[in-house]
Formats: C-alpha cells, sequence, structure tokens
C-alpha cells in the first residue's frame, strides 16, 4: 500500500496581516478636545446648584485632610457631590444635554484632532477612542461632532444609593487591560498628550504626542525607550 503525503501549503500571515485594517488609539482629553470634558461637566453641575456648592463647602475640612494622602479621594467625594440624587436615567439625560451644549461651543475642539481621526476612518483604520472621561458623556459630545463608526473604551459609572457613582475609572494601565478585554492586544498608532497615556503609547508601532512640551516628551521618551512623533494641534 502507497501512502501519499500531502505537501503542507504555506500561511502568508503578512498577506493576511495586511488585509486587516490598521488600529489606531485616540485620547479624547486633550487630543481632540482642549481640556477635560469631564471636569467641564462637573463644574456646569455645580454652577447649576445652589446647594451643592454648599455641601462641597462644609466637607472642605474633610476633604483638605485627605490631600497629604490621596488626590483622588478628594476628587472622587467631589464628584459623588455632584452627582448626588442622579440615578442612572436622569444622569444620561443631564451628559446628552451637556454633551450638546459643549459640542457647540467655539474653539472647544482640537481642529486638527479631529481632521486626524476622519483621515484615519476614510483611510479604513480601525479607530477606538480610549478615554478617561466617562462613557455616556463622551459618546454623546462625538455623537454631536458627526463621529460615527467609532469604538470607545471609557470610564464608567454605575448607580449608588444616593446616586451615579465611579465603577471604572480608564486611565493609565488600565486602557491596556481595557484592551485586552475588548480583543485588542496589538495596535499601529496611538494618539496621547500625557504620562498617564504612556502605557498606550508605549505598545503602539507609532507613538504621537499631542501638544506635548519638551520635558513631557522628554519623559514619555524615556518611559517607551524610545522616540515619539510630536505634533502641534489647534
Amino acid at each position: 500500500m502507497t501512502v501519499t503525503l500531502k505537501e503542507a501549503v504555506p500561511v502568508d500571515t503578512a498577506g493576511a496581516a495586511a488585509v486587516l485594517p490598521r488600529v489606531v488609539l485616540f485620547d479624547f482629553d486633550g487630543v481632540l478636545i482642549h481640556g477635560d470634558s469631564f471636569y467641564l461637566f462637573m463644574r456646569e453641575r455645580y454652577r447649576r446648584s445652589f446647594w451643592r456648592p454648599l455641601l462641597a463647602l462644609l466637607c472642605a475640612p474633610l476633604l483638605l485632610a485627605q490631600l497629604p494622602f490621596s488626590r483622588q479621594l478628594p476628587m472622587r467625594a467631589l464628584v459623588r457631590i455632584a452627582l448626588l440624587g442622579l440615578g442612572e436615567r436622569r444622569y444620561q439625560a443631564a451628559a446628552g444635554t451637556f454633551a450638546d451644549t459643549l459640542a457647540r461651543r467655539p474653539r472647544q475642539f482640537c481642529r486638527d484632532g479631529l481632521q486626524a481621526l476622519r483621515r484615519h476612518q476614510a483611510q479604513g483604520d480601525r479607530v477606538i477612542v480610549v478615554t478617561g472621561c466617562e462613557h455616556a458623556l463622551v459618546s454623546g459630545i462625538l455623537q454631536q461632532l458627526g463621529l460615527t463608526n467609532l469604538e470607545i473604551l471609557a470610564s464608567q459609572l454605575h448607580p449608588g444609593f444616593f446616586g451615579m457613582r465611579l465603577l471604572r475609572h480608564n486611565v493609565g494601565g488600565r486602557k491596556v487591560q481595557l484592551l485586552a478585554q475588548h480583543g485588542i492586544t496589538a495596535w499601529q498608532v496611538a494618539y496621547g498628550d500625557s504620562m498617564y497615556d504612556a502605557p498606550m503609547l508605549k505598545a503602539a508601532t507609532e507613538a504621537v504626542l499631542v501638544n506635548g512640551t519638551p520635558t513631557l516628551c522628554k519623559k514619555i521618551e524615556k518611559a517607551l525607550g524610545r522616540a515619539v512623533t510630536r505634533v502641534e494641534w489647534f
């Protein structure tokens, strides 16, 4: 009996990889928008309420006492006060209303950043916004700007007994972890603007630092162990 062995057919992994779209990551705050969008939302919540600033003032001694040990604890307390009494549906409505207001503000957004994002979309890249901003807020803002077909990985809130509270803050190394949970372990381009974005930038084939000072650029390059591309966006 004669046994015929089939010749192994080589798999063209390079060709298969070429067919897949490039994965391009954008931070949001400081890259697509000037400033911190969630901070602007919280500031508006305080501005539109007479009792929230008073409650924050009453809590000030405790918040100041926490500062030497952590900046995060006082900030989270202020966010809790800003969201006090808001259930999920009311929060969604408030975030949507503010997103609409913010999208209409002149010079609030980074024109060059938005153009770069649209170019990547036009080239067929898989564009993902990876941000520390809260999901409903950043989603509403991007929708108001007419940016569709975007994947968004963001911080999340969840309902608590006294109102919405933080479930996951998507900053620093957590961005990389959330990407992995989303099934993304490699990306070709990443745009960031701070040291918080270093883990995301480090894993990118091309790391782009947006509006970074020379000092920040040196810190980022030291953390990455290689040079980054610097851009000035307005």
